[in-house]
Parts: structure tokens; sequence; C-alpha cells
């Protein structure tokens, strides 16, 4: 097995050293969805649910929960991104969320972009909950990663 990274040798938990790297030009995508009723999905889509524009202020939740990564996700680094993209479609069943993530650093931003995804998916179900309680966030999940010593990855289709 492996040398866990974020682990010490006395097991315990640990912020990695990134401080000998060399900053690299580092992106991530994830992406992620909510099943809902065709009600809500029809509200949102419209723009009619009560508390407002769905899919506006997803995406802002979305694009500043990335920002906040490294103060929800305990040993992430703080990382100066230098690009976030959420796209938030809408069809009959549901909004999928897609988030781009970048950075011209010294560790990946795989966890800024899942963190995007999964916030703006909780954002759309506190403002449609009123139509759907039953909504259902899953497949959040990395898409692809550029960049970095481990190079580029691509999730299998």
């Amino acid at each position: 097995m492996s040398q866990l990274t974020h682990v010490d040798a006395a097991g315990a938990a640990r912020m990695v050293d990134v401080g000998g790297k060399t900053p690299t030009a580092r992106e991530a995508v994830a992406t992620g969805r909510i099943t809902m009723s065709a009600e809500a999905a029809r509200a949102i889509a419209e723009g009619s649910a009560k508390k407002g524009d769905v899919i506006a202020v997803a995406r802002v939740a979305g694009i500043m929960a990335a920002k906040r990564t490294s103060d929800l996700i305990p040993l992430c680094h703080p990382l100066p991104l230098t690009k976030i993209t959420l796209d938030l479609d809408v069809d009959e069943s549901g909004v999928t969320a897609t988030a781009t993530v970048a950075t011209d650093g010294k560790t990946g931003v795989e966890m800024e972009a899942l963190t995007a995804v999964g916030v703006a998916l909780l954002t759309v179900y506190d403002m449609a909950k009123a139509i759907d309680k039953a909504m259902e966030i899953d497949g959040i999940r990395l898409l692809e990663k550029r960049g970095g010593k481990s190079g580029d990855w691509s999730a299998p289709r």
C-alpha cells in the first residue's frame, strides 16, 4: 500500500507540504445532478419558483463555495483560483451542474470543482424544496483534471 499523504508517521492528520513544488497550470471539471418532479423542473426552467431565480443563485453559490473550499475541507490548501465556471442545465427531470475550476498553483483544484457542484445542487434543493421535497442529488464526480505531477486524467465514459 502506498504512503498516505495526509497522515504523518504517527498516524496523525496533516496538511501536505507543497512548499517546494513549482506552480503549474491546473484545471479540474466536475459534475453532478439533482433529479426532481416535472413540476419543480418546470418552475426552475421558467423562473417561477417562489424563492426567485434558482439557476442564478445556485451558480453564485457554487462559485462562492469553490473559493471557500479550504474553509470546508480541513486539509485542503487555500488556492488562488484563476477561473470558475458553473454550468447548470435544466431538463424535464432535473438540473445537471458542471464546474470547471483552474489555478496556477502548487496543488490541484479537484476539490474546488467538486465543492462548486455540491453546493450549487444543494442550493437548487433549498430553493425548490417547497415544490418537491423528494429531490435527489447524486452522481457528483470528477470528470477530468489537467496539470500537476500526476498529469492529465479523464473519467471512464
